[in-house]
This record gives structure tokens, sequence and C-alpha cells, in this order.
């Protein structure tokens, strides 16, 4: 078996600090877990201790345990925030919003106008005391970096005294992201449709990694020039922020060791060149603690981790191809097709059903050009069924996961195109390497969940052993003493009949 070592150096960019069995990484799957961790660790918080969230959007109204408007319990997020702020807990929000689409009234343009919404809705959020809304300077719109790219980092960090938890993954609060396995309990379009992502959560010396990105972050976005947007209800010109924000987050203090036997994680990031973006080159900026080129530790990593496996690449992810803003010098393509040509098995699962709010409902419907042209094409005939691109019905795949020979993990932002590669999306990613067991168990879940079979004991068992599990995929690849019909036919020695048929390959057939 590698050891540690051989993990690191075989697995992990040496471009990024590895740290080694110091700092702890819980992989969580699904929205409704994820959630219900976010709370727990909010409301655990007491007076001079912090709560800092970053992301893509936020719904003030949502309530992290799935409850609605009108039910028993339901605590509105804005509510909470407010609370906590109320009681001497230093709450702090950064929301994406990119300063063209979050200027126009109407038609309102994607999260980023809904995040100029929910800023103005937390900062006028009532505590339970009497007095000024505590939330009134502490909710920031930036709309710093790329100019055809987002902010697109998602972390929640809490500080407890001086200890350090941070939380980073795929996942916005959003109510529909309040969704677990088997995906039955939302619907769109009259039709049944589920919610699929996944986050990390970080204690130890690399939570302070985190902590870090967050500082220049809040430090970056007060420090923007001031730009209005208009907004008619508001009565003409209205400033993204206030001039009173807090004008830094104090740097992390040191973090205890988190015993992690076996383990080594990374804290990658992704982030462009450009502080402000124009289309006039005199006017823009680059970050003061940022190379000129940009920071592109994901893709470092990724291409270390796909170019060192051996046995399987599994990857879910919500596109599989590139979007308007990519750069050809940060796709992962080549890397893929150079894996399934030393006879690697690449997986990839997609959406069924695309996010809602995004235009189009057709996604994964067919191989798409670019993993046709770039992938596939270039193989030879005899080894392009080494590859498959697979969707999972009923279901949006926004979780960005990579998984290699159950031995490396990444789980964070950034999705498999080349703008978050490039920095043209900010991202924010953990990668984890283990000696035991902490890999596979997750694929375990995974695939389990994908296969849409109760995991009992039996399944485990027969999901834990790869050269079987491989097979849910393809069954050529199952080793020849499996019956092909292993995870379809029930009653068969290792048969499992699923509960529903889930997966569907896309291609190549």
């Amino acid at each position: 078996m590698a050891s540690l070592d051989d993990l690191v150096a075989g697995y992990l960019s040496p471009a990024v600090t590895a740290h080694r069995e110091n700092s702890s990484v819980e992989l969580v799957v699904d929205g409704r877990h994820w959630m219900l961790r976010m709370r727990e660790l909010l409301t655990s918080l007491q007076p001079g201790d912090a709560a800092y969230i970053c992301g893509l959007q936020l719904e003030p109204e949502m309530d992290l345990t799935g409850k609605r408007d009108g039910e028993p319990g339901y605590e509105p997020l804005g509510r909470l925030l407010a609370g906590l702020a109320s009681r001497g807990i230093d709450v702090r929000v950064l929301l994406a919003g990119a300063v063209v689409s979050s200027s126009i009234a109407r038609p309102t343009i994607g999260p980023f106008h809904q995040n100029v919404t929910s800023a103005h809705r937390l900062r006028r959020w009532r505590g339970p005391k009497a007095g000024p809304p505590p939330l009134a300077n502490r909710v920031l719109l930036d709309w710093s970096g790329s100019g055809i790219g987002s902010n697109h980092q998602k972390v929640t960090l809490v500080r407890r005294g001086t200890a350090i938890t941070a939380a980073v993954g795929g996942i916005d609060y959003a109510a529909n992201r309040v969704d677990e396995s088997p995906h039955n309990r939302l619907s769109v379009h009259g039709g049944r449709w589920g919610w699929h992502d996944a986050g990390a959560i970080i204690q130890g010396p690399a939570a302070a990694d985190v902590w870090r990105v967050l500082c220049m972050r809040w430090s970056g976005a007060v420090n923007l020039p001031r730009r209005r947007y208009v907004w008619p209800a508001l009565r003409g010109l209205q400033v993204l922020n206030p001039a009173n924000m807090p004008p830094e987050i104090a740097p992390p203090p040191p973090q205890a060791a988190r015993p992690a036997s076996g383990e080594a994680c990374q804290i990658l990031r992704s982030v462009g060149p450009w502080y402000i973006d124009s289309l006039l080159p005199w006017e823009r900026r680059h970050y003061s603690d940022v190379a000129p080129e940009g920071v592109h530790e994901v893709y470092l990593t990724l291409v270390q981790a796909i170019n060192a496996a051996r046995r399987y690449v599994y990857i879910e992810d919500q596109y599989f191809r590139e979007y308007p803003g990519g750069d050809r010098r940060f796709e992962m393509y080549a890397h893929l097709r150079a894996a399934a040509a030393r006879g690697v098995k690449v997986i990839l699962v997609g959406s069924g059903s695309r996010d809602p709010a995004e235009s189009s409902p057709l996604i994964n419907a067919t191989v798409n050009a670019d993993l046709q042209k770039k992938v596939l094409d270039p193989l030879p005939q005899q080894l392009r069924r080494n590859v498959g691109l697979w969707r999972v019905e009923h279901l949006t795949v926004h979780s960005k996961i990579v998984i290699v020979d159950d031995r490396f993990a990444a789980v964070g932002s950034a999705n498999l195109f080349s703008r978050s590669m490039a920095g043209v999306d900010t991202e924010l990613t953990a990668a984890l390497v283990s000696t035991g067991d902490a890999v596979r168990d997750l694929r375990v879940r995974l695939w389990a969940e994908h296969l849409r079979a109760p995991l009992t004991d039996d399944l485990r068992k027969h999901l834990e052993d790869l050269d079987l599990a491989i097979g849910i995929f393809r069954p050529e690849w199952l080793p020849p003493h499996a019956p092909a019909g292993s995870w379809r036919t029930p009653g068969m020695p290792d048969g499992f009949a699923p509960l529903e048929s889930a997966l569907t390959l896309v291609g190549p057939p």
C-alpha cells in the first residue's frame, strides 16, 4: 500500500501547501445534511465569536431545516443571522455582485440582481432587541474579478473562541438545495426534480487557509470603488455597498492540530488576474496580493491527480463543456483523454435536469462537442469505451467532485470547465488524499445513491470491492468472474435490484 508521502507526491500539486495529518476533513453529501450541519455550527456560537458567509447567492427567507413559512418552528436565515449579530457575534455576509447585472432593475439577470435584493433585506432585518438593524453594515456585494466571470466561492466560516471551522463546497443558501437521496421531494415545471450537491467541513490548520481567503475577499470588496445601481422602488441611484463597513477581518488565530492519521489536505484557489476589470485597459487593476497572472491551484492539483490515476477517475459536474470566458490553456480534456489512453476508466456523471434558474431545460442529452472532439475522437476506437458520460434522471447534479483511485478526492465550488480553472470564476476547493477509507467511503455513498439501492451492509461490502463496483457503469468493466447483470438483475449472487433506474448512459455507446 502506498504511504502518505507517496500519495502527497503523486496526487497533490507541490505548488500548494499540504497539511499532513493535522487537519480533519468531513465530506458531506447533499444539501439537507449540509444545511443541518451549518445550523449546528451557527447556533453553537457565543458573544465574541464570529460567523462569515460567502456565496454566489443567499435567500434570507430560507429555513436551514427545510421548513416553509407558516410551518411550526420556521426560522428564516435572515432572522437567525440578525439574532446572532444582536448577541455580539461578528456576522458578515459577502455576496457575488457582478456590477452590470446588479445595476439593472428590469429584466432581472441571474443571482447577482437577486443578491441586491437579498443584501437590502439582510441590512434591514430587525434583531430581537430594539435598536438599529444589526446587519446594516455587515452585508457586502463583491463585484471584483473578471468582467465576464463571477465570484463563485461558497464558504461558511465560524470561529468559536479561537477554533475555526471552515465549510467549503458547491452549496449556496437557497431553499431548493435542502434535498437528499432519493431526491423525490421537489418538483419543477410539474415534474419530479431533485438537487444533488456536496461540501467539505475542515478543522485544524487547513481551516486557517480558508480564513485567509475570506480576509482577502472582504478587504477587497470593502475597498472597491463606489458603484450605483438603478432601483426605482428606492427612488433613484443607490450605492451597492454602504460606506461604513468594517474595513477588514482579523488574521486567523493559530489553529491546534486535529489528528487525521494517514490523511493530507490542500485548500485550492482559482483567482483571475483582475481585481477590477474594464473594457478600458487603463482602468484595470490587479489584486495587490495575487500574482499578476492569477492563481490556478485547483487546476494544478486536479491535473496532478488525474495524471496519477491508474484505476479510475470519477467526476461529478454540472456541465462537462466549455462556456464563454474560458481559456484553452486550462482545459482538462487532454488529461482525461490521456488517462483513458492508459486504460484508466473515466466516469463522468452529470445532471439529468438543468438547474431551473437556467434557460434551456435540456442538458446531457447527448455527448457534447467538447467531450466528443477533445476526448473521444482523438482516442483509438478500442479505447473510447474507457470513457463514459452518464446523467442522473430528474436531478440537477450541482456537486463538483473529483475522485481518483479511492485515494484522492476534491470537493468544492470549481466546475470542470476552464472558466473555473483559469479563475474567470473565483473558486475554492478542498482536496484530500488518504491511506485509509475516507475517499473510498465517499465513493461508496455516491455510487449507492446513484444506484438508488439502500446501503445495506451487503451492498456496502460489494461497493467497497472496486473491481465489482466499477461494473455499475459498464458491464464489460466487471471482473471475469462477475455476471454481466450483477448490478441490474435481482437474485444473482452479486445482484442488486435498484429501487429505480436513475443512471442513464449518454455515450459513447
